[in-house]
């Protein structure tokens, strides 16, 4: 049993030992809805549960930074807030709606009003989320990366923000991927489970830009982590705990 890492994912151990952890059984299906909630002493120190309002994060560690300024878990993230972390250095957080995992090296802006969200840009770094709906009359959100615009819809994403390329799975649910520097390299995706990992390259042939990718560096339990701080669940079942790849070919 194992996950998927990159060399760059070797200085984030909090995150790895977030997930053996989990694996090992330290989080057990309790309540109606088959949550994963902690059976005992929780990863964090604290039980993951419901953001309350008036506060964004759940755990942090090392050097985050919110509009150039030190974070702490008492510091308050809204809509047209920078998140920035150091080496080694993790954050992860509710906006309204939307939840995240900011990981090591990334630099996060986003946008909107209050704490609703249009629009994000990751500059570079890695980066879980999940996304609440909105109602008809407010418009999807779009996030942008070094190579690629998304648009979102309810749904949940991993993005890796690089130079050359961007690497880009839908969880969950459906997106909308589109080549910044050449449009006519576009897919919609609908995925149910991490069906159609992409990299978005920066260079390429005209309408070719968009590729077929991995599954990499983040797992099902960490998105039921994040779900679980906006009230919801993952649309899927982990029926054991140790989920390493995708269920369907591609």
């Amino acid at each position: 049993m194992y996950l998927i890492k990159s060399d760059d994912e070797q200085d984030d151990p909090r995150r790895e030992f977030l997930v053996n952890a989990l694996t090992a059984g330290a989080f057990a299906a309790t309540g109606s809805m088959g949550l994963l909630m902690p059976a005992h002493a929780s990863i964090f120190g604290k039980v993951p549960r419901r953001v309350p309002k008036g506060q964004s994060i759940f755990d942090l560690k090392g050097r985050v930074r919110v509009n150039g300024k030190p974070a702490n878990e008492k510091t308050l993230i809204k809509a047209n807030d920078t998140v920035q972390t150091g080496k080694k250095s993790h954050v992860i957080f509710v906006v309204g709606k939307d939840a995240f995992i900011l990981r090591s090296s990334s630099r996060l802006k986003l946008s909107g009003s209050g704490i609703l969200l249009n629009n994000l840009r990751l500059f570079t770094g890695r980066m879980l989320s999940v996304f609440g709906r909105r109602s008809k009359k407010q418009r999807g959100l779009a996030a942008l990366t070094s190579t690629a615009t998304i648009g979102i819809r309810g749904t949940g994403v991993y993005f890796e923000s690089e130079p050359d390329r961007s690497y880009i799975c839908t969880c969950y649910g459906v997106t909308s991927l589109t080549s910044t520097a050449d449009p006519t390299s576009r897919e919609k995706i609908a995925s149910e489970h991490h069906d159609a990992p992409r990299y978005v390259l920066a260079k390429g042939d005209k309408g070719e830009r968009i590729k077929p990718a991995p599954f990499k560096n983040h797992s099902d339990l960490e998105l039921m982590l994040i779900e679980e701080l906006v009230g919801r669940t993952p649309p899927f079942a982990v029926s054991d705990a140790d989920y390493n790849a995708p269920r369907r070919g591609y």
